[in-house]
């Protein structure tokens, strides 16, 4: 009786893993894996990968899944370490100038967050230390009108370094919260200066980084995402243009075009806001620019990282 001939090379290997997948009816579906297929493969071979580092891959997987719950997501940490999710951002928005770039949404995310007043306070813990911020501007449209009814969706962390969901017992709505745009696309809402701030190091992405000769840190930051009807969602960094680690983004998430400035402010000056409490604080006036077209999902949890 005949039999099929086994491969009898990595190449002839890596060939008939590819066709296993013909017969898949989802053509998108069969795509994906047999590029994905074709490229572990290439890796392999290109490396010419040992069974024990295959192994030890395995394990960091495998210490990757046991670490991840629903307050830490250890994969996208992966993703952003390795300047996965960047790209794939990138790819899916490619923008004409003028528009204000998106960048990652990160693993800090938590939908819902409480709806707020035009410059009410996302300060929540009596004890945060952070310099107060004023933050403002307007929404536009890509031909420069404004646009009222946005949301924008804030998040950040504290002066202590972490995001309130990093907390086990802290106030999960510290430093987050929705905002509408006014009649004129204007917004505000009050803040602290973020600081930057090492993404988690304690499991397997920290163990890469340092193995690597990599550090962990972020530069300082405020997540927006803004959602408009009619307009594509964006989602974006406000980064603090004096902040330490800019070229070096653990995530690589940094973009020129997002480099804000914090203007600092005395205790006596006139302009200060209600929601600022007493003492020193700085404004930030930052537009945020969208596309006209269709909207873009930007809010699912895509889990935490404690």
């Amino acid at each position: 009786m005949a039999t099929t001939a086994r491969p009898a090379t990595p190449q002839e290997l890596t060939e008939a893993v590819v066709h296993r997948f013909d017969n898949c009816e989802d053509e998108r579906l069969r795509e994906l894996m047999q590029a994905l297929v074709r490229h572990i493969h290439g890796f392999a071979i290109e490396v010419g990968l040992t069974e024990s580092e295959w192994a030890s891959a395995i394990g960091e997987l495998t210490a990757t899944g046991h670490i991840t719950d629903d307050r830490r997501q250890e994969f996208i940490l992966w993703s952003d370490s390795l300047g996965l999710s960047n790209l794939v951002d990138a790819i899916a928005n490619p923008l004409p100038p003028g528009v204000t770039e998106s960048t990652v949404i990160g693993p800090f995310y938590v939908a819902n967050s409480p709806l707020r007043q035009y410059g009410e306070s996302m300060v929540k813990e009596p004890a945060e230390q952070g310099t107060p911020a004023w933050v403002y501007g307007r929404i536009l449209g890509d031909d420069g009108e404004p646009v009222p009814g946005a949301e924008l969706d804030v998040w950040q962390n504290g002066f202590d370094e972490l995001y309130a969901v990093q907390k086990p017992d802290g106030e999960e709505d510290h430093l987050r919260g929705r905002y509408i745009t006014r009649a004129d696309g204007s917004f505000a809402f009050t803040a602290v200066r973020p600081v930057p701030y090492p993404i988690p190091y304690d499991g397997p992405v920290g163990k890469m980084l340092a193995a690597t000769g990599r550090h962990p840190w972020r530069p300082a930051h405020i997540h927006v995402i803004v959602r408009a009807p009619g307009y594509r969602t964006v989602v974006t960094h406000l980064f603090d243009e004096e902040s330490k680690y800019l070229d070096s983004d653990a995530v690589f998430a940094v973009k020129p075009s997002l480099l804000r400035r914090f203007v600092p402010r005395g205790a006596d000056d006139p302009e200060r806001p209600p929601s600022i409490p007493r003492g020193d604080w700085v404004s930030l006036d930052s537009d945020i620019v969208l596309l006209r077209g269709n909207e873009r999902l930007a809010s699912v949890d895509r889990g935490r990282t404690a």
